[in-house]
């Protein structure tokens, strides 16, 4: 039961990516007044399937130095690490079918916040990999800068949910939901928490205003500068990927997961999966990117104090009620 509901999961994350690329270019489109996508298919629908051929026709070339191996790893690492991640995060109450109990989720597990950061750490590997094993001085200082930027913001964000830890006094992601239910979402207690775990999630995940590792308007392309056909799809899909997962893991600590009043819960945790994209579309499309120096200012000078404030704060007023 736990591989097939694996299969289900890994191919919703899979589709939900493929669209959240339609999404937001036609939002984009619609916020710059213009229309995005609207020639392949009915409303531009099959966009995603003609972004999928056009990769694959692509010619899959590499630079006659690379180190074969690890050039080739580097993007299924970056792949599998965002794919793995989703397993533990649940989305709804479980149900009885058949005779058997299907629970909303594929794993839980008494670590599973560790196991996704610990996971989201060795995705990192991925970005290096790429740029080092391409043998291209502008790829490798692209892995670098990236390097920096993801371990930087994930001291943030890691110090950002330890109040959300200590409050429900578990690691286990069901724990944390079950916590929720009936009583007050932890993005109130926590909304400092909640908007530092945001901005770091932003930088995690390279989106704008924090894009700084590809930065495709001002740079070659970053640490996937020697990429071409699905080997850089695997890149930009690991990316969207991991957006997904980091809006889902943002539901599930400080939202309340599934909960929800009339509807069924793996409906409200898709309504508050879908609002949080569409908020980091919209913070892409206005925001400007920020400098580096600015970047590495900003997460170790303001988050980082921040989080770790808000984690003491919350940790006295735990042992004091």
């Amino acid at each position: 039961m736990a591989i097939v509901k694996a299969f289900i999961v890994i191919n919703l994350v899979l589709v939900t990516f493929a669209y959240l690329t339609l999404a937001e270019r036609k939002i984009m489109g619609r916020m710059q007044l213009r229309y995005g996508p609207n020639r392949a298919g009915p409303y531009g629908l099959l966009q995603p399937i003609a972004d999928l051929v056009k990769l694959i026709r692509k010619e899959s070339f590499f630079p006659a130095a690379a180190i074969d191996v690890l050039y080739i790893f580097a993007p299924f690492l970056a792949a599998f690490t965002a794919l793995c991640t989703f397993s533990v995060i649940p989305y709804g109450p479980g149900w009885e079918v058949g005779g058997y109990q299907i629970n909303g989720y594929v794993a839980d597990l008494p670590i599973a916040l560790l196991l996704i950061f610990a996971i989201g750490s060795l995705g990192i590997y991925g970005f290096i990999l790429g740029g080092w094993a391409s043998d291209s001085k502008y790829a490798l200082l692209g892995s670098m800068r990236t390097c920096a930027q993801l371990v930087s913001y994930e001291v943030a964000l890691a110090l950002s949910v330890l109040g959300v830890v200590m409050m429900a006094r578990s690691l286990s992601l069901v724990d944390i939901v079950d916590a929720q239910a009936g009583s007050t979402w932890y993005i109130l207690p926590q909304f400092v928490g909640f908007v530092v775990f945001l901005m770091a999630g932003t930088a995690e995940t390279a989106r704008a205003p924090f894009d700084l590792p590809e930065a495709e308007q001002e740079l070659v392309a970053g640490y996937h500068t020697e990429y071409g056909g699905m080997r850089f799809g695997l890149f930009s899909m690991s990316e969207y990927i991991n957006l997904i997962t980091l809006s889902g893991l943002c539901v599930t600590l400080f939202i309340g997961g599934w909960h929800g009043p009339w509807l069924p819960g793996p409906i409200w945790f898709l309504i508050k999966l879908f609002v949080l994209l569409f908020l980091f579309i919209w913070v892409r499309t206005t925001v400007p990117r920020l400098r580096y120096d600015q970047l590495m200012r900003f997460g170790w000078k303001v988050l980082l104090p921040v989080a770790t404030l808000n984690a003491v704060i919350t940790a006295i007023l735990v042992v004091a009620l």
